[in-house]
């Protein structure tokens, strides 16, 4: 939970997609695309870049759950290869879009926790 400015939780901005400063503006302004400022306290967000690391550990995650899914539904129910493809395709898909927000968001919260990528 979001205290004074300069001690919200990494965690709780990240899974809120929240200002790393106050807690409360808004991190995006899009899908993915970073805010240049925070509406409500006026951090600078513009330098902010995540790079690649949370897409690693979406693929990481995600490529886990859907191996582990195809397994169980195999040796569950031994379906057609096609039927993989039909269940397979929007739950990667969706896990991938539904995670990387989050992911993003609470990288750039630990960044700015710890003082690095342009947050001085």
């Amino acid at each position: 939970m979001p205290g004074e400015w300069g001690h919200v939780s990494p965690g709780f901005a990240g899974l809120w997609c929240r200002c790393p400063r106050c807690g409360q503006g808004r991190l995006y302004r899009g899908l993915l695309s970073v805010a240049a400022v925070c509406a409500v306290c006026g951090l600078d967000l513009s330098a902010q870049d995540s790079g690649d690391g949370p897409a690693v550990f979406v693929i990481l995650l995600v490529g886990a759950v859907a191996v582990l899914l195809a397994i169980v539904v195999e040796l569950a129910f031994a379906p057609a290869v096609w039927v993989h493809l039909v269940y397979q395709v929007p739950v990667i898909l969706g896990l991938s879009v539904l995670l990387l927000r989050p992911f993003k968001a609470l990288l750039i919260a630990l960044q700015y926790r710890h003082r690095t990528a342009g947050f001085e």
